[in-house]
């Protein structure tokens, strides 16, 4: 279970990094660019080969656009109004079964990855992202 929260926060984590300005305070957010520089950083710290990226990237940009669909649900829970305890009931159950959603897509994800790349390269792409959003998201805080 401690798994699974930690991978949905730091999913959370990253889209809220796609939200955050990126370079300096003046300069909006240019999602692009971010992903340009995830998927250089994953291919670097996973040690993927061109003929290995080229296979793994649209799996993992298909489970990307997945998971966006997920978050925009879960962010929409926000307003939820905590004074109406049969409306957070809801939210509650609603953010639970988004979360398990969240996991299943990653674990689906995960073995399709494991078709085009090694595991143990697979693992360090996993590794790669979790670095990379929190290296985005304390440079956003660093920032303020």
């Amino acid at each position: 279970m401690y798994i699974l929260k930690k991978h949905i926060l730091l999913g959370v984590l990253m889209m809220f990094c796609m939200i955050v300005k990126a370079e300096d305070p003046g300069t909006k957010f240019d999602p692009q660019r971010f992903q340009v520089a995830l998927e250089q950083f994953i291919v670097k710290e996973a040690c993927l080969s061109p003929q290995e990226s080229a296979q793994f990237f649209p799996l993992y940009r298909e489970m990307q656009n997945k998971q966006r669909a997920i978050f925009v649900q879960m962010r929409g829970l926000r307003h939820v109004d905590t004074r109406d305890d049969k409306a957070s009931m809801d939210a509650i159950h609603k953010q639970d079964e988004l979360e398990l959603q969240m996991k299943k897509i990653q674990q689906t994800y995960h073995n399709k990855f494991m078709k085009v790349i090694p595991a143990g390269k697979v693992f360090l792409v996993i590794r790669a992202e979790e670095k990379f959003h929190r290296q985005a998201f304390r440079r956003a805080f660093d920032r303020r």
